[in-house]
């Protein structure tokens, strides 16, 4: 099998943080095969509108709309079945709606057997201090937990939260349910850390994959690397 070949390493998702389609078309035919699966989030979404996600998802290629949905549960169910319909493989729900919002997404995707619903927890540029800032007394960790038993309880396929908080996770979820990471950085070796572009809890792709993810996403470090496809080879042996 051609390691290169979308279907061979999906681990790695690439986030196509972009305000036009056509950067976005760029780095897509640059990776080629080397990419099995991207991140498509609201910026792009707003910008291009829903026809990327729906040519990459016709194209083999895995398609996460980050679309941290916080609505009424009406408005969640029908934006997933809308995800659905584009192809896409994941798509994200904010927990911190509790759990109406998330049960309701994982129901409207049962229409779609290939779409995975992941909760996302506590976003990866919070801190602490924020945190407080709107009357949660826990840190971090101690509210990603909390809230990853909640999605669990309401269907969810899995979470999404910092690499810091993978181990943590993998130990409370088992093995099976999606340990989707963020805020991960790629430094020029494959293993230093690089910009951190707003994550104030990031972390490297190996710290995340030892630590029990079983994703990760990269942005700016294959975006805007010398050469974007050695840097997603490089995160992608870390796997």
């Amino acid at each position: 099998m051609n390691t290169d070949s979308p279907v061979a390493d999906r681990k790695v998702i690439v986030a196509l943080d972009f305000d036009d389609r056509r950067a976005a078309e760029e780095l897509v035919e640059l990776l080629g095969d080397a990419c099995g699966a991207y991140k498509i989030g609201l910026e792009l979404l707003t910008a291009a509108g829903p026809g990327l996600a729906r040519d990459l998802a016709e194209r083999g290629h895995e398609v996460f709309l980050d679309l941290k949905l916080f609505e009424i549960p009406n408005s969640v169910a029908g934006a997933v079945r809308a995800a659905g319909a584009l192809g896409a493989s994941m798509v994200t729900v904010h927990s911190m709606g509790g759990t109406g919002i998330m049960a309701a997404a994982v129901e409207a995707a049962r229409e779609f057997p290939r779409l995975r619903v992941l909760a996302l927890t506590v976003v990866t540029s919070m801190t602490a201090g924020d945190l407080a800032d709107i009357g949660i007394e826990a840190d971090a960790e101690e509210q990603v937990l909390r809230l990853a038993r909640l999605a669990v309880g309401a269907g969810c396929d899995g979470v999404i939260a910092s690499p810091r908080e993978a181990g943590p996770l993998r130990r409370l979820l088992g093995p099976d349910r999606l340990i989707v990471t963020p805020g991960v950085t790629l430094g020029p070796d494959g293993s230093a850390g690089g910009p951190a572009g707003g994550h104030a809890r990031a972390g490297t792709p190996q710290a995340a994959f030892a630590a029990g993810a079983s994703h990760v996403v990269v942005g700016r470090s294959i975006a805007r690397a010398a050469d974007p496809v050695a840097a997603l080879r490089r995160a992608r042996a870390a796997g």
